[in-house]
C-alpha cells in the first residue's frame, strides 16, 4: 500500500497537470456572476460549448460579454470618471477568476480605462479557456 503522502502528491500533480482547480475556480466565478436559475444545466451547457469549441477549433463564446464588462466597470466607477483604480481592477479580475491568487500584478501607474479593462478581461478569458 502506498503512503498517504505519495497518493496526495500524485493527486495534486494530476490536478495541476490538467488545470482542474483553475477550471473549477473559473466555472464557480462564472456561475456566481451569471447566477442562472438552473446552475447544473448551465454548467453542463458551458462545458459542452467548451468541448465543441475545442473540437472544431472555433473560439469559445465568452459568457462575460461586452455589456457585462461595461456594467462591472460602471459599478466600480460610480462617479463616471471613465477610470478605475488599479486595486479595483485587480479585485475585479480575481472575482471573475481571471487572476490566480499567486499571480503578482504590478501597477504600471497607468489609469485603467474601460477599453483597457475590457481588453484584459477578454484576453485573460481566452487564455484560460484555450488551455482547457
Amino acid at each position: 500500500m502506498e503512503p498517504v503522502q505519495s497518493r496526495e502528491r500524485q493527486a495534486r500533480g494530476y490536478l495541476e497537470k490538467h488545470r482542474i482547480m483553475e477550471l473549477l475556480h473559473h466555472l464557480t466565478s462564472v456561475l456566481l456572476f451569471v447566477r442562472p436559475i438552473k446552475p447544473r444545466e448551465y454548467l453542463i451547457s458551458l462545458l459542452e460549448r467548451l468541448r465543441i469549441a475545442k473540437a472544431t477549433g472555433v473560439a469559445f463564446p465568452f459568457f462575460v460579454d461586452s455589456s457585462n464588462i461595461v456594467a462591472m466597470f460602471d459599478m466600480m466607477d460610480p462617479s463616471g470618471r471613465g477610470t478605475i483604480t488599479f486595486a479595483q481592477y485587480k479585485e475585479a479580475l480575481k472575482n471573475l477568476g481571471l487572476c490566480p491568487a499567486d499571480e503578482v500584478l504590478s501597477d504600471d501607474g497607468h489609469i485603467i480605462t474601460l477599453d483597457k479593462f475590457r481588453d484584459e478581461v477578454n484576453a485573460r478569458t481566452w487564455e484560460i479557456w484555450k488551455a482547457f
